[in-house]
């Protein structure tokens, strides 16, 4: 199956209340919980393969916190100059640990152990789970001891789902035929379901046609 890479602008941003849960309903209920509450205790690691909605979740509760008029400390494996704990963070976010270097295991330890001792909430995530992490000791243990929540990929009658539902809510009418056609062809994982949704949404308002299999095809032709 492809994978494409699509203009994504109108992308709608990761929510809480637009995260498709499938299997992982315990999980999204322990993020909406953390959210409301940000609890003083153990921290939270969420992890699972790629395109289980990890990143849709931690930028969800980031999102959610800002929302509320929180500043939140943030760390990704992207992050090129990472800054020092600041006190007014209300929590610490660090997603993709398992992609972390030398210096991201510093600043994470550093920001683990500061928000600690101030009681601020722990949000991580990555790829594999805490015992599997290629990451030094002092920090793979913190992310394992408090709640460890495993994603799982959406089945095929679950990806149908989140594609209507998600249809739905952007007023697209998405045929039986249509849908078929691209889970035949595309990654069925959450992020890549969404970019393709999003991808024919903004096709099909530039071209003022409807959303056939024909669309498509011109739509990836000219991708």
């Amino acid at each position: 199956m492809q994978q494409i890479a699509l203009d994504i602008g109108l992308r709608t941003p990761p929510t809480l209340d637009n995260y498709f849960p499938g299997p992982n309903a315990a999980a999204l209920a322990h993020l909406q919980q953390w959210l409301s509450a940000r609890p003083e205790g153990a921290p939270t690691y969420v992890w699972g393969p790629e395109g289980s909605g990890k990143s849709h979740l931690l930028q969800a509760a980031v999102a959610g916190l800002r929302a509320q008029g929180h500043s939140v400390g943030f760390l990704d494996a992207e992050t090129q100059e990472p800054v020092a704990f600041d006190e007014s963070w209300a929590a610490v976010v660090m997603d993709d640990v398992h992609l972390y270097g030398d210096a991201l295991q510093h600043t994470a330890f550093s920001w683990f152990v500061q928000a600690h001792a101030l009681q601020r909430p722990v949000l991580a995530a990555g790829r594999l789970a805490p015992v599997d992490l290629v990451l030094r000791e002092d920090l793979r243990t913190r992310l394992g001891w408090g709640h460890v929540l495993g994603l799982q990929l959406l089945d095929e009658a679950q990806s149908r789902a989140v594609l209507r539902q998600a249809a739905d809510a952007r007023g697209l009418e998405l045929s039986d035929e249509v849908m078929d056609f691209t889970l035949r062809r595309f990654s069925r994982d959450l992020g890549s379901l969404m970019q393709l949704l999003d991808g024919l949404d903004r096709y099909a308002l530039q071209t003022q046609r409807a959303l056939t299999i024909p669309l498509v095809k011109s739509m990836l032709e000219n991708a």
